[in-house]
């Protein structure tokens, strides 16, 4: 990992299933013993993924009372409720992308004019992020997940992101709204709550995932449309589902690469795989969906009409994603949209050329130049 710090990687469907379940690996920063040992410097540029106080962090009863003041303001109700104003913005981008190609001669850049935007929208919306405020947040976010970054950067960016996320809170708690900043600060759970950096961690938590996976989510699954023209038929016709095809880009190509961290307790196996105590471990979401003991021969190829399109790219379990059913509503009201509306819509430059993300816990890229047609 960055800093020259080693950990153990789990890449296969079983090991990563294993992992999620076991019980001497947990997630507590504790349980390290390179981190107990001072290895680990301060200013490493994954620290505020290790020292963080939400349920990525957190084990046991910490983890499930977390979870549950958190899952109050994350209803499927409220996110039904969100999916009229999720079109309007979806046809307000479509605009916008017109306008941009009538610009500059019919090539745009998806990323920032469509993919980006969307879920940026939505989050700041949903937890009532002013609106002079929104390109800032995005953007610390997006360096956040930047593992190229100097650890001094790393750092700056999460005290701005923390101070951001903190004046959020007191203007929320000054004059609530019907947002989920005002109901997290609202959540109880009889004479429980949630603390001041539980609340913060658990702002940085769910926005920051809320924009990055979906951002990334978009974007693959046009890329690999785009490259899959066979497949893309599919869905014009009617043969496919567009919900089907999402769930075979999560498990093909989803927005997750590994996810930091979890630590053995004692000496574990996993997967026929002996791992010593104190030891760090990376959840390979990414590379499990292409796991050929789970999804035969064909697990590297890009198929909406293979009968398993199963994935770990939302988690299971306990700690299945609670934004989980947001990202799909979004992805499936963006797509179709899309590809109706710029239906010869094709790459404009070699695949192999698209920037990878310089980070291995989202995967995606940086930039998918395309012709609207």
């Amino acid at each position: 990992m960055p800093g020259d710090v080693t950990a153990w990687a789990a890449t296969t469907h079983a090991a990563v299933t294993e992992a999620l379940a076991h019980p001497g690996v947990q997630k507590d920063k504790r349980h390290w013993r390179a981190f107990n040992a001072g290895e680990i410097p301060p200013d490493w540029p994954l620290i505020s993924w290790i020292i963080a106080e939400n349920m990525l962090t957190s084990d046991g009863e910490q983890h499930t009372r977390l979870r549950k003041l958190v899952s109050q303001a994350f209803t499927p109700r409220r996110v039904e409720h969100l999916r009229s104003g999720v079109v309007g913005i979806v046809e307000g981008l479509l605009d916008g992308m017109a306008a941009e190609a009538e610009r500059t001669g019919g090539v745009v850049d998806l990323k920032p004019h469509f993919a980006q935007p969307l879920p940026t929208t939505v989050i700041s919306d949903l937890f009532g992020v002013s609106r002079q405020d929104r390109g800032e947040l995005h953007r610390l976010v997006g360096v956040f997940f930047d593992q190229s970054i100097t650890p001094e950067a790393a750092m700056a960016t999460f005290f701005e992101l923390w101070t951001l996320l903190t004046a959020l809170v007191a203007a929320k708690r000054a004059a609530p709204g019907d947002d989920l900043t005002s109901a997290l600060i609202a959540a109880r759970d009889e004479q429980d709550r949630l603390s001041e950096d539980e609340l913060i961690w658990s702002l940085v938590l769910i926005i920051s995932a809320g924009y990055e996976t979906t951002v990334n989510l978009i974007t693959n699954a046009v890329r690999a449309l785009l490259t899959h023209r066979d497949q893309l038929k599919l869905l014009d016709s009617g043969e496919v589902e567009w919900s089907t095809a999402v769930e075979e880009v999560m498990r093909w190509d989803g927005p997750g690469g590994f996810v930091p961290m979890r630590y053995t307790t004692g000496e574990v196996e996993l997967a026929g795989v002996r791992i010593p105590a104190g030891e760090p471990l990376l959840l390979g979401y990414g590379s499990a969906g292409r796991d050929p003991e789970r999804h035969g021969d064909t697990a590297h190829l890009f198929d909406i009409t293979r009968e398993d399109t199963s994935h770990l790219g939302f988690s299971r379990g306990r700690h299945y994603c609670l934004g989980a059913n947001l990202a799909r509503m979004e992805v499936n009201e963006a797509l179709p949209r899309l590809f109706e509306r710029f239906p010869g819509l094709e790459l404009a430059v070699p695949v192999e050329d698209l920037p990878p993300l310089p980070s291995i816990i989202v995967s995606g890229v940086e930039s998918l130049p395309v012709r609207l047609g």
